[in-house]
């Protein structure tokens, strides 16, 4: 009965207009090189596994590959029931404690990367766009290899010169594709700035709940000396590292949703 209320309360808490959008989900490497793009990595995995396991639908709209190992960055849609209501609150560093693999002193390393989740809009919510604020590069789009990497520039990057925002699409063959797609996230990552702004007194308000910002740490991955993940915010923890690094992480998102 108790597990029945909680689950209604989650879903009396995902009633804001965007919660029913698809997620937008972008990872960024942090400083540190080899370490932290291999932790953007295992990040990225674990969003596509728990997409797997959840019915949810998954795809990656653009992939920046590191130097020797990992990704500087990685952007992906994750579509369904309620996605963007889910994720939103997983914007924000995450951080990693470990052995590093790349050591050959078997050192413990410290690595972050940041996670950044903002809704697809509604094709009925109408963004004005002046086209003489953007400027638009095209580029030939990289990969794993083989038929991923285009023989064409068909990437297409898109950077909004008042609002400083740059997004990217390389998952389509076609550039006329990729520049819909590169568009759509644009307008998604203006309406989010724009709800935000309309959101900052009411959120100054809350003085009793942690903002969630692009340079707070959120949660803390530790594999060594022992095993656990923590969310900050929460306090919801568990011991069972590999499995939320293999997509478990519903227990994390539900608490955000109750205590955050």
């Amino acid at each position: 009965m108790k597990r029945k209320c909680e689950k209604l309360k989650i879903k009396s808490l995902l009633n804001k207009e965007t919660d029913d959008c698809n997620a937008f989900l972008e990872i960024h490497a942090g400083a540190g090189g080899t370490e932290s793009q291999d932790w953007a990595e295992m990040l990225s995995r674990m969003y596509l596994r728990f997409a797997e396991q959840n019915d949810y639908k998954s795809k990656i709209i653009d992939y920046q590959r590191g130097e020797e190992a990992g990704v500087k960055s990685v952007t992906m849609m994750i579509s369904g029931f309620k996605s963007f209501g889910y994720l939103k609150n997983e914007s924000g560093i995450h951080r990693l404690v470990r052995i590093s693999p790349f050591d050959s002193n078997k050192r413990r390393h410290t690595s972050f990367s940041s996670v950044w989740v903002y809704p697809e809009i509604d094709k009925d919510i109408e963004i004005e766009i002046n086209n003489k604020d953007l400027r638009i590069d095209t580029f030939r789009a990289s990969g794993a290899g083989g038929q991923h990497i285009n023989t064409t520039d068909s990437a297409v990057r898109i950077t909004h010169l008042t609002y400083n925002i740059v997004v990217q699409s390389q998952s389509e063959r076609s550039q006329h594709r990729n520049r819909d797609t590169a568009m759509k996230m644009l307008k998604s990552r203006i309406y989010e700035i724009e709800i935000d702004k309309k959101n900052e007194e009411k959120k100054k308000e809350e003085s009793n709940k942690k903002q969630i910002g692009w340079g707070n740490q959120i949660r803390s991955y530790v594999l060594h000396p022992y095993k656990m993940v923590k969310d900050l915010r929460t306090n919801h923890q568990t011991s069972n590292a590999d499995g939320v690094l293999d997509g478990e992480i519903f227990d994390f998102l539900e608490a955000t949703l109750i205590d955050v």
